[in-house]
């Protein structure tokens, strides 16, 4: 490990994720951040992507497994007194290059202000991208998993899709499938009808705005037999997303409060405050089923929670002695 540099340095590192690639969707800060660089380091296909702004620039082109690389590369040139601009598509804090690069840094003594500045530059991440070709698809809550196991072990990601699926999230895939990853997709799509019906509405997106876009609507059955490989990423509806006219739509959650998005509220609903199964009102439900005689066991099934939350309401409903 390198000693923290005490001599003043001018150096900089510019972190810059400049979204699907088309230039139109490139932020103005990408652009300049790039026109301001001495040095450009990045993965060859991203480097491409941006051929046209390169000129005059010393380009470093690394690998897919070159990562730690163009970190390493990014530091010494800095370090030179030099602006290096580590591109990537998407945004380069999303499964981007911005955390291995802060990691390197500080095991290398680099701590901020101590000479060399260092920027990120956010972009449109592929999911965004994705989701904007279809539809709608990520309107309510969502996560994103990565089926890559090169670097975190398959039974964490297993974990991970688990949770999605039983919690109901709309659910983005990065790195679905490569030349030697063929199995991770069947495998995702397996744990995720332990969860949701077959007929659940997935978008396969291909090269989001680029030359090779492509573009597939299917179903959670049918979606690993799709065309997809490392430029792809598969959204995945949650149990009330539909497609419709050719688009994806995951409903925002207003039919639960007004009629027919009309404006007038359903009985028992007022406009800005919570739904009558808010965080408060869910309680006032497990109270009046218990009533009715329902057991703790169904209500926890209804709700799809623990008995023991169910337990909790009911404790808390009872005065103390």
């Amino acid at each position: 490990m390198n000693a923290p540099d005490t001599a003043p340095i001018t150096g900089k590192i510019i972190l810059v994720g400049f979204g699907p690639g088309a230039q139109e969707h490139m932020s103005y800060r990408a652009r300049s951040a790039i026109a301001e660089a001495d040095v450009v380091i990045g993965y060859s296909t991203y480097v491409k992507l941006v051929h046209d702004l390169l000129e005059g620039k010393e380009v470093i082109r690394k690998g897919m497994t070159e990562e730690l690389d163009r970190c390493n590369e990014a530091w010494e040139h800095a370090r030179q007194g030099k602006t290096v601009a580590v591109i990537s598509s998407g945004d380069i804090g999303v499964y981007g290059m911005a955390g291995p690069t802060y990691e390197v840094l500080l095991q290398s003594g680099w701590r901020p202000g101590s000479g060399i500045t260092v920027e990120v530059v956010p972009g449109a991440t592929a999911l965004s991208a994705c989701a904007a070709l279809v539809g709608a698809p990520l309107t309510h809550d969502f996560c994103s998993i990565s089926l890559s196991d090169l670097l975190t072990p398959w039974p964490v990601i297993a974990r991970r899709l688990d949770a999605a699926a039983r919690a109901d999230f709309v659910v983005a895939l990065y790195n679905p499938r490569s030349g030697r990853r063929t199995g991770q997709i069947v495998e995702a799509r397996r744990i995720l009808l332990k969860h949701r019906s077959p007929e659940t509405p997935v978008a396969v997106v291909k090269s989001a705005y680029r030359k090779k876009q492509s573009i597939q609507l299917t179903t959670l059955a049918q979606m690993a037999d799709c065309d997809i490989g490392m430029l792809t990423t598969v959204l995945i509806g949650n149990s009330s997303t539909f497609i419709d006219e050719g688009l994806m739509i995951t409903p925002r959650g207003y039919a639960n409060k007004y009629a027919e998005l009309g404006g007038e509220t359903v009985a028992g609903e007022k406009a800005g405050r919570s739904l009558s199964l808010g965080l408060d009102g869910w309680k006032a439900e497990v109270r009046e089923r218990l009533a009715q005689g329902d057991v703790a066991a169904e209500i926890a099934r209804f709700f799809d929670l623990p008995v023991s939350e169910i337990e909790a309401v009911m404790e808390d409903a009872c005065p103390p002695e």
